[in-house]
């Protein structure tokens, strides 16, 4: 399950591209309709494939989904403790519109450590226009 954008997600159910390399999966995204926007519901690629541009070639793929369905809007968002994730967003075009604080901890009744033992408190919301 995955809580984002005030929703729960089974991310297996949802429609996703897959990246694959030697016939195997190293990487997916998967997302979500909500009325003018594709939401980013799960990004991952494996740690040994990051920085090759799989994540980048992902989101290319969620882009052109967002076009032909008509979206003005591609949005995302991660927790306050993931810098690389806020910085791999950002040098895509992602320009943050909202934070939501402490609304992650709420959602798990409690306050967890992520990133450099950094609390993980606030949802981060970004988004990109579909041209």
């Amino acid at each position: 399950m995955q809580l984002t954008f005030d929703g729960t997600y089974k991310v297996a159910e949802l429609p996703a591209f897959v990246a694959k390399a030697g016939g195997e999966v190293i990487g997916f995204v998967s997302f979500t309709e909500r009325s003018n926007d594709l939401v980013i519901v799960a990004l991952g690629v494996l740690p040994e494939s990051q920085g090759a541009g799989v994540g980048s070639s992902l989101i290319s793929k969620v882009e052109g989904e967002a076009r032909k369905l008509g979206k003005k809007r591609i949005l995302v968002s991660t927790s306050n403790d993931d810098l690389p994730a806020l910085a791999f967003y950002q040098s895509l075009g992602f320009q943050i519109y909202e934070v939501k604080p402490n609304i992650i901890a709420e959602k798990h009744d409690r306050l967890m450590k992520g990133i450099s033992n950094l609390p993980i408190r606030d949802e981060l919301r970004l988004r990109k226009s579909v041209h």
